[in-house]
């Protein structure tokens, strides 16, 4: 009955439900691996936001080369900011919005030297391409709280002066003329004493994990289903030639077609009428007459 199954046209439908099959695990799993990335950087803000910030000599290792599962971390600094190393980066986006982002290199009472983003601004309506001011950070001593972050790669792209198109850290240092920790930078939390007029302050990373785990559920099942469309078109293709078959074994060799109901429950046909001869129709007239 399943014999038309090993036809060419049959395989190529079991080999393209295959393919399709086969891509949907595949984007099924790559689904499940964006959940797992978004689940750990939910357990990292989740442990790390909020929780009590550490001195610097506790982190000095961090700002040198981050340990993804630090991000986030809270570190108390102390020292002093170079304003005249101040730069605004570009295409910073928050909530939707276009807009800038404050770096400010921040020199440590040990001498070293890390970069803090002080936070956001929105494109300025006076001077296209740059913010229309650019609020200075507290002069003097300053204890800054910060929230660390890695660096991020290099864009081939150029950027104006005073700017940068990326917190590439190697190539602000290149700019600066001075020694920077290139292996993270720090976020602002809160500055003491604060300064008279702050950037935009970022707000806390989302912890929704998102529609990841949905969507993997659906390019698994949709896989599944390919494999069942597969088995239900080829029932309709078996119970199709059954049909045929029956249809052909009916059909007489002269033509005619032989009924499929058993002969033992046929109803019996009438028997024919001889014809009548011709005494036999005078009679029927004459005792029709009454005669």
């Amino acid at each position: 009955m399943y014999r038309f199954l090993f036809s060419s046209k049959w395989l190529g439908y079991l080999l393209l439900a295959a393919i399709f099959a086969t891509a949907c695990v595949f984007l099924g799993r790559w689904q499940m691996d964006r959940r797992a990335e978004t689940l750990a950087e939910i357990n990292r803000v989740v442990s790390n936001y909020s929780a009590t910030p550490i001195p610097f000599a506790q982190a000095r290792d961090q700002f040198s080369q981050l340990d993804p599962a630090k991000e986030w971390t809270q570190v108390e600094l102390q020292g002093s900011y170079d304003a005249t190393g101040q730069r605004i980066v570009r295409n910073r986006p928050l909530n939707g919005q276009p807009g800038y982002e404050v770096v400010v290199p921040f020199r440590l009472t040990t001498g070293e030297t890390v970069v803090i983003d002080r936070g956001w601004l929105p494109i300025g309506n006076r001077n296209p391409g740059s913010p229309d001011s650019v609020p200075a950070p507290p002069s003097g001593e300053v204890t800054a709280v910060v929230r660390l972050k890695h660096g991020e790669p290099e864009l081939q792209r150029g950027a104006p002066e005073g700017q940068l198109a990326s917190i590439d850290l190697p190539t602000y240092a290149s700019q600066l003329g001075y020694p920077l920790l290139t292996g993270a930078y720090g976020q602002l939390a809160s500055e003491t004493p604060p300064a008279a007029e702050m950037p935009v302050a970022f707000p806390k990373p989302s912890t929704d994990e998102g529609t990841h785990l949905s969507y993997s559920l659906q390019w698994f099942a949709f896989g599944v289903l390919m494999f069942v469309g597969f088995g239900y078109a080829a029932r309709q293709q078996a119970r199709n030639a059954a049909i045929d078959a029956e249809d052909e074994e009916e059909a007489l060799p002269d033509g005619t077609v032989h009924s499929a109901v058993p002969a033992a429950r046929r109803r019996p046909e009438p028997r024919r009428r001889k014809k009548a001869t011709a005494e036999e129709e005078e009679d029927a007239l004459l005792d029709a007459q009454g005669y």
